[in-house]
């Protein structure tokens, strides 16, 4: 992580500087999301997929344009997204903007983007009600938590076959969205679960000890990493020999070294996401995005981060030196290309059409694909 911290750091001071592009014409791209704060990683793994969008296309000599990212840090937070969005709102020349990332710093974020008729794209927030709150400026790139949380359940039903289920979140926007579609689908299911909330915390035991009363076979968190590492610790010092899982917000290797490899061994995490890196189809984009990040490799949300940026470009290479916000957030609608991830291509709410859920698993200290819940679940 420090390394994609440093890493990070110079990049935006370098995207920040003037071009020696012949004179051609220049258009900036913001980026929301979090680039400090505990949850950093989801945020870094994003910006890193967008400056690989954006390197490659100014490599691209038949551009009329060349462009620049201009990154807001909102820390992952409600209360700073309104913040960070207006400092990408007042800079004239911005024509769409790639996030926010998380889904509370997304809600906060989007009643000004849309007050501005700023396009924005999110790569990750996943909460189901963004796309039904009238918004109108708002895209994202993965799929709502309905559909995740109905994978979660289907494999928590008929892979892991648990008896009882403890569904925790950790009660922000992102948490309580994840948590309701997965228990609306136990229900379906027939599986027996609980519903507890906790805000985040630095201690963890006195959770697991009511997890353990309870008698659930299967814990699932609804959070993110630094979180889901301390609770899998405090789970695992109690002695749970239960099946422990979280979702996309803990998709990442931090959550393996914060929580220590053996405490982590054997958690289980879902995603509406692919790992770029064991994919055959993505070699080439893992190629890029080494090659543009110092041999980082990709990270949960570095696709979708590109693909959004791929998607925005599109728009723009179609209009030439002739683009503004508004013609850009018009057109984006009818975006329809391959991405690295799946096909880009919007419902009429902003939606993404379609998407698959994986299963992860740590294993010797790693972090696997399972493969998709839809195989998983096959008698």
């Amino acid at each position: 992580m420090v390394a994609g911290l440093a890493m990070v750091g110079g990049l935006l001071a370098a995207c920040g500087g003037d071009s020696d592009d012949g004179g051609k014409k220049e258009y900036l791209i913001g980026f929301q999301g979090p680039l400090s704060g505990e949850s950093q990683q989801l945020g870094i793994n994003a910006y890193n997929g967008v400056l690989t969008a954006v390197e490659l296309a100014n490599q691209d000599s038949s551009l009329p344009f060349t462009l620049r990212i201009v990154a807001s840090d909102d820390q992952g937070q409600p209360e700073q997204g309104p913040t960070a969005a207006q400092k990408l709102i007042d800079n004239s020349d911005l024509m769409a903007v790639v996030g926010p990332v998380f889904s509370g710093a997304t809600k906060a974020s989007e009643p000004l983007y849309s007050q501005a008729g700023l396009l924005s794209v999110s790569p990750s927030a996943t909460n189901p009600t963004l796309t039904d709150l009238n918004f109108t400026s708002f895209y994202r790139v993965i799929a709502p938590d309905t559909v995740q949380g109905a994978g979660a359940a289907e494999y928590l039903a008929k892979a892991v076959r648990a008896k009882r289920v403890y569904s925790l979140d950790d009660r922000s926007e992102y948490g309580t969205g994840l948590s309701g579609a997965i228990e609306r689908g136990l229900e379906r299911a027939g599986v027996p679960f609980t519903h507890d909330g906790i805000n985040p915390t630095k201690d963890y035991t006195s959770q697991a000890t009511k997890i353990m009363a309870d008698g659930a076979d299967a814990v699932y968190y609804s959070g993110y990493y630094p979180e889901f590492a301390l609770l899998t610790k405090a789970l695992r010092g109690k002695g749970y020999d239960g099946v422990i899982l979280s979702g996309d917000g803990s998709n990442d290797d931090q959550f393996i070294r914060q929580a220590g490899a053996a405490n982590a061994e054997g958690a289980l995490i879902t995603c509406p996401c692919s790992d770029a890196n064991s994919d055959p189809a993505a070699a080439g984009f893992v190629a890029d995005y080494k090659k543009v990040n110092s041999g980082l490799k990709p990270g949960t949300y570095s696709g979708e981060a590109y693909d959004a940026t791929n998607a925005v470009i599109s728009v723009l290479r179609e209009q030439g030196t002739g683009a503004s916000r508004e013609s850009v957030l018009s057109a984006f609608g009818k975006v329809d290309l391959p991405g690295v991830t799946k096909r880009i291509k919007f419902q009429r709410n902003g939606d993404v059409e379609g998407s698959t859920v994986y299963v992860y698993q740590v294993k010797d200290g790693q972090r696997t694909v399972l493969g998709p819940v839809s195989t998983l679940v096959k008698p």
